[in-house]
């Protein structure tokens, strides 16, 4: 039993760094996405769009290896979850599939770039508001009978999950405005750091209106953040991030150039932490623990093999691939 728990946790936490690793490097492209409008159309956008050409497509396998991981090690979560949020991940695979063909076209389609722009933005904000709403049904709590979804069509749409979207849409838009700070010059440069500020409001007071929601949801949240002793645990989680907020504040102000997108993943990072805080060990609030809905032992070892030689392959070429695109861009097509 005691070697069925370990693989369990060790998949737990892959899952989960599989996903942090989609947010990072997918959040900054969806983010400029969410932001396209906001700059001039010509140098500026074309640099926004230079910046993410060389790596975009490649970002979304990690989103691939939480969505297989998650049912090859947790089958029973991934037949709960799915069913509960299919209109939600539908919307966000459509969402990825016209933006990258907006990416695309829009460069072989000059005549109609307008369009290809307009349809870059929308298909990003669907995605990443879809991404956020999932996290917010997953949150609020999915009705499970005889280990399978049992509620109807719409129950993820609620204002909970509204919140939650914008959080995470608001949020991505940050990533998108400090890793352009990173990539781009002149006006897109300043015009980088206005947005900054501006997604940093906004990313900031969702999370904290996020925050303040979730503990009212279940006893269970409410008990993990306020109750002793796990309040003197929990409690590191919002100090860190005030610290981290008021560090990345202060980066931009003096205009530096990584700081800032490397304290906006942290931001990120200390929302996990939270989400951990909050919903560890279950896998569906209240309903399913990892355990429950973990897969034999001998399937969880099968794969293990197969993860620890493909996940070095991935950051291996992942790593190369930013270090050869890495500096400033320009404004020629990457076609």
């Amino acid at each position: 039993m005691g070697v069925d728990i370990d693989l369990t946790t060790v998949w737990a936490f892959i899952i989960a760094f599989a996903v942090f690793a989609y947010v990072i490097m997918d959040g900054f492209d969806l983010g400029i996405g969410i932001l396209f409008p906001f700059f001039d159309v010509g140098e500026e956008r074309d640099q926004a769009m230079n910046s993410i050409a060389p790596v975009w497509d490649g970002n979304e396998t990690w989103l691939v290896l939480g969505g297989g991981g998650l049912l090859a090690a947790f089958p029973m979560a991934y037949g709960i979850v799915l069913p509960a949020t299919y209109p939600l991940i539908i919307a966000m695979l459509l969402g990825l599939v016209f933006r990258g063909v907006a990416f695309e076209f829009r460069w072989r389609d000059p005549g109609h770039r307008a369009f290809w722009d307009f349809a870059f933005t929308v298909g990003s904000i669907v995605a990443a508001m879809s991404q956020g709403m999932v996290l917010g049904a997953l949150l609020q709590g999915i009705e499970v009978v005889d280990r399978a979804y049992a509620g109807s069509w719409f129950d993820w749409l609620t204002p909970y999950t509204l919140l939650t979207g914008l959080g995470v849409t608001a949020g991505y838009a940050l990533l998108g405005a400090t890793w352009l700070i990173v990539k781009v010059e002149g006006r897109c440069l300043d015009h980088a750091y206005r947005l900054a500020k501006v997604t940093f409001f906004a990313t900031l007071g969702l999370l904290v209106a996020v925050s303040l929601y979730t503990p009212f949801l279940d006893a269970q949240y409410f008990e993990r953040w306020f109750t002793m002793p796990n309040v003197l645990f929990a409690a590191q989680v919002p100090l860190l991030t005030g610290i981290i907020a008021f560090a990345l504040l202060r980066a931009l102000a003096k205009r530096r150039t990584y700081r800032p997108f490397l304290l906006a993943l942290g931001l990120f990072l200390l929302g996990m932490a939270g989400l951990g805080v909050s919903m560890w060990p279950y896998v569906v609030p209240d309903q399913v623990t990892i355990w429950d809905a973990a897969a034999p032992e001998r399937s969880q070892v099968f794969m293990l093999w197969g993860t620890a030689f493909i996940m070095p392959v991935i950051l291996a070429y992942t790593g190369w691939a930013y270090w050869v695109f890495r500096g400033k861009v320009g404004t020629e097509g990457y076609h």
